[in-house]
């Protein structure tokens, strides 16, 4: 099975694919955002726009999830934004096509708490410690120019199953997800201290200096 959590960036994607895979023995993360920084890496700068828009972006996210799901017994869990329909068909299509059960789910909040998600996450917090509480998000800019644009294509058909994940906890949203698809979480046996500890710990692990 393939777990494909999209949502706004600050949606609360990487961090319940985290949660999931903790939780859920034999899961495996894979993240399509790594093909992506490859393309990039392999681009002059002054010729990077969006790697989505790249051809070669969906056809390798499609068969690296493909040849994960042949070959890898547990969930495959891929946390991803995506806002336009025929990509994401581009990549989903062909793998159910294949037999593989592919679930889709839009992790969604309020304008206000993905802004706010934004500024606490790696270097939006950074920023506002060193340049002060209004600081400009420089790192998060690029998701904020897209924030509006991903929260009224996510509502649509296209991208059901919805999650609003506002007043939910990570814990909460993974719990929602696994039962939705069938699967069997561990317990939870987190205190607050150390959710957030651990939480923080994710966080700085995809902060990205590309």
């Amino acid at each position: 099975m393939l777990i494909w959590l999209n949502g706004p960036f600050g949606g609360g994607k990487t961090q319940t694919a985290y949660e999931l895979r903790r939780r859920l023995a034999g899961s495996v993360v894979c993240d399509p955002e790594e093909v992506g920084f490859g393309l990039h890496r392999m681009t002059p700068g002054h010729l990077r726009g969006d790697f989505q828009d790249l051809p070669s972006w969906r056809t390798g996210v499609r068969d690296v999830l493909g040849l994960v799901l042949e070959r890898h017994p547990g969930v495959v869990i891929a946390p991803m934004t995506v806002s336009e329909p025929s990509h994401l068909d581009e990549i989903v299509a062909p793998l159910r096509a294949r037999g593989h059960d592919v679930r889709h789910f839009s992790l969604l909040a309020r304008r206000e708490t993905v802004v706010r998600r934004l500024r606490e996450r790696g270097f939006g917090r950074a920023v506002r410690v060193v340049g002060g509480k209004e600081a400009p998000l420089r790192r998060e800019s690029f998701a904020l120019a897209r924030l509006d644009e991903c929260l009224e294509r996510l509502v649509m058909p296209a991208f059901a199953e919805q999650v609003w994940t506002d007043d939910r906890t990570v814990s909460e949203v993974a719990d929602l997800i696994a039962d939705a698809t069938g699967q069997s979480l561990a317990p939870d046996l987190d205190g607050p201290l150390r959710g957030r500890l651990r939480r923080a710990g994710v966080g700085l692990r995809h902060i990205r200096f590309l």
